[in-house]
C-alpha cells in the first residue's frame, strides 16, 4: 500500500497556481477541491493506520477519489 498523499498540488505540480486562483475564484471548484483533500485524507488515514475497512469499500473510496479528480483535472483544463 501506498502512503502518498496525492494532494492536487503533487498531482498536477505544473498547475499549482491554477489550483490556488480556481480555489479563490470558483465556489464549485473550491467546493470539489475540499471534497477531494477530505477524502484523500480519510484514504491516508486508513492506508497508515492499517485500518480493516473492507477492500470494497476501500477501493469505492479511492474511486471516488479519482473521479474528483478527473473532474478537477477537467475543469484545470477549462472543460
Amino acid at each position: 500500500m501506498s502512503h502518498v498523499h496525492h494532494e492536487l498540488a503533487e498531482e498536477f505540480p505544473e498547475l499549482k497556481n491554477k489550483i490556488h486562483d480556481l480555489k479563490i475564484s470558483n465556489a464549485h471548484f473550491a467546493k470539489l477541491a475540499d471534497e477531494y483533500h477530505s477524502l484523500n485524507r480519510e484514504i491516508h488515514r486508513v492506508e497508515a493506520a492499517g485500518i480493516n475497512i473492507g477492500d470494497e469499500s476501500f477501493e469505492d473510496l479511492k474511486k471516488k477519489r479519482l473521479l474528483l479528480k478527473d473532474e478537477i483535472f477537467g475543469m484545470l483544463n477549462g472543460n
